[in-house]
């Protein structure tokens, strides 16, 4: 749960971006008779931006937060440039306080039982800032053996940037590890105030130059996992068809499922793989 600060620097930059438009930059009509104040009026933003002058009114006196959702519209209404928009970005994620202290995040009960299901699938589900919060055998045999690692190192962003073994697993690793940064990105707009996601984040920036470059960037990669690559040391080569399906009770957390065409040796191999965990390990928490 976030609570809102004051904004007092946010609508000073709002009024300050505001005073360098003219009407005519904007679009609007000249009226022609003389303005006491350079700019735009705050009735003419809140026209274009599509909120109320009482609203808008609100955010310049840094009485009022700015709905994510009203940011990219500000910044195109107000012409920003880049750096400009990030600052717009960076002053509205200051009136975000630091969230209150949660519990660990434990696998939802609905999808703890279709991960049960699946003994033939690689899957495993991924919860806030990609934190792998469970995960049955054939997944731990395809990528890592995720019940061997420390809580903290339970986490898809950290292990694609920081495991040698699961670069060199994936074959695409580039496009797998871009659409992570992907996700962080967008859980870093969604929670500007999380420390645990800023924790990540900056341990990544230092400990991977393409990561620092990636999220420095503006591109965005798509989320859809898609079809993925891997040279799985024991089965060999493996072409994978890679889906997340979000949890309806719990939107927080994904299933991440891997599966293969019947016809081709991918499939062989993930059957050759399951025979090997079929030991009847059942899947596992993170937590446990």
């Amino acid at each position: 749960m976030y609570t809102e600060a004051p904004l007092p620097e946010l609508g000073e930059f709002l009024k300050v971006c505001r005073a360098q438009l003219s009407p005519r930059t904007v679009g609007l009509p000249e009226s022609g008779s003389p303005r006491r104040v350079p700019g735009l009026r705050r009735e003419e933003v809140a026209q274009l931006v599509g909120i109320s002058t009482r609203a808008y009114a609100r955010l310049e006196q840094g009485r009022s937060p700015v709905p994510r959702t009203l940011l990219a519209t500000l910044a195109r209404v107000l012409h920003l440039d880049d750096t400009q928009r990030d600052r717009l970005f960076e002053l509205a994620a200051r009136g975000t306080c630091e969230p209150r202290r949660r519990s660990a995040q434990r696998v939802h009960p609905q999808l703890r039982r279709i991960l049960d299901e699946l003994s033939m699938t690689p899957a495993l589900v991924l919860g806030r800032r990609l934190d792998i919060l469970a995960w049955n055998p054939l997944a731990a045999a395809l990528l890592t053996d995720f019940d061997k690692l420390p809580v903290p190192r339970r986490n898809l962003a950290r292990l694609m940037f920081t495991d040698p073994a699961l670069r060199e697993l994936c074959l695409d690793w580039r496009t797998s590890a871009r659409i992570c940064v992907t996700h962080l990105r967008l859980e870093a707009a969604r929670y500007p105030g999380d420390p645990k996601l800023a924790a990540l984040v900056g341990e990544l920036s230092v400990a991977d130059a393409d990561f620092r470059q990636w999220w420095a960037g503006r591109q965005m990669n798509g989320l859809r996992m898609g079809t993925k690559r891997l040279r799985h040391p024991i089965v060999g080569d493996l072409t994978l068809d890679w889906d997340s399906l979000t949890c309806t009770a719990e939107p927080t957390q994904k299933l991440l499922i891997a599966t293969a065409d019947p016809r081709t040796p991918s499939h062989d191999g993930i059957l050759l793989l399951a025979s090997w965990t079929a030991a009847d390990r059942p899947a596992q928490d993170a937590a446990a």
